[in-house]
């Protein structure tokens, strides 16, 4: 077995491994849109994905620079600074000086910024336990196990997934 992020040849694959794959990148591409839908909605009523997705890691990671805040979401920097702009102004980060380095500031989340976090968690939360209402109890948690079980090793694969796509598209240019 390989451990996950590890990159396989796509020869060594299966037949029913590479089928698996197609139906999860299936599966994955109609929740992204979604998703999208979801994002499009919530911003048409004034909370922006990335305002949540840039707090939520924050409270995940503590203060952080401008850089590792990008670094950790995947981004841009000069994107997650013209965010970061966004939520400071808003009142949902401060910044304050680093420690280690004072010529240099650290992005913090505000009590305004968790409240809002808490708030969204809250509703989308009880959407969802709409959506699970009516399976059994035993398939929630499996779903789940199953689920947060893929989210961590997608998470660890992202650099080796990132690599495949850029090569797909270097590939289709040629």
């Amino acid at each position: 077995m390989v451990a996950p992020g590890m990159d396989v040849p796509t020869a060594e694959l299966t037949e029913w491994e590479v089928e698996c794959g197609h139906r999860l990148a299936g599966a994955m591409f109609g929740l992204g849109k979604q998703q999208a839908s979801l994002s499009h909605r919530m911003s048409k009523a004034g909370v922006d994905r990335s305002t949540i997705m840039l707090l939520k890691t924050l409270v995940m990671h503590g203060p952080s620079r401008s850089s590792e805040l990008a670094a950790a979401v995947h981004s841009d920097p000069s994107t997650v600074s013209r965010q970061v702009a966004a939520l400071v102004r808003d009142g949902l980060v401060e910044r304050r000086a680093d420690p280690e380095d004072g010529r240099a500031s650290v992005l913090v989340h505000t009590e305004r910024g968790l409240e809002l976090l808490k708030e969204q968690r809250k509703r989308l939360g009880l959407a969802l336990a709409q959506v699970v209402r009516q399976w059994d109890p035993d398939d929630v948690s499996r779903f789940l196990e199953l689920l947060e079980r893929f989210v961590a090793d997608h998470e660890r694969s992202l650099p080796m997934l990132m690599n495949e796509c850029a090569k797909a598209r270097s590939e289709g240019e040629n």
